[in-house]
């Protein structure tokens, strides 16, 4: 079994920030509550959702074409991560829209919607977010 790890070291109150690599150091980053949940420059937990998530997604999907005979000549993957107050307190991640726009040579529409779906199902980080509502709008460009 594959074992990936990634930290956060969070120093102060809610006027703090939080410091968070990853064991490649090729992901870190800083964040703060207003680069959270306000416009502040900086990244979030919800970014870095984002981009685990429309990355395993492509990977999936790439995956799982070339299991069907076909080669991408470019996915390109974007996951918007909701974040809203939640009932009782707290906030939660209620809805993940992953949007796709695929340039895969030969493919027919309901082929590219049947695997794009399979893709949203079984890739590891769909199923580890399974909570949330996730949807997916697949554009096939050629």
């Amino acid at each position: 079994m594959v074992k990936r790890q990634a930290e956060t070291t969070w120093q102060g109150g809610k006027d703090g920030s939080g410091d968070f690599s990853t064991e490649s150091g090729q992901v870190e980053g800083t964040f703060t509550f207003p680069t959270r949940f306000e416009d502040e420059p900086g990244t979030n937990p919800e970014e870095v959702i984002g981009a685990a998530h429309s990355g395993c997604f492509c990977m999936q999907l790439t995956a799982l074409l070339e299991g069907e005979g076909y080669t991408a000549t470019e996915l390109h993957a974007v996951a918007d991560v909701h974040l809203r107050p939640a009932d009782g307190g707290g906030f939660e991640i209620p809805q993940i829209e992953l949007t796709l726009e695929a340039d895969i040579p030969d493919i027919d529409e309901d082929t590219f919607e049947e695997i794009a779906q399979q893709a949203k199902e079984t890739c590891p980080v769909s199923k580890a977010l399974a909570g949330p509502e996730i949807t997916l709008d697949a554009t096939l460009l050629s």
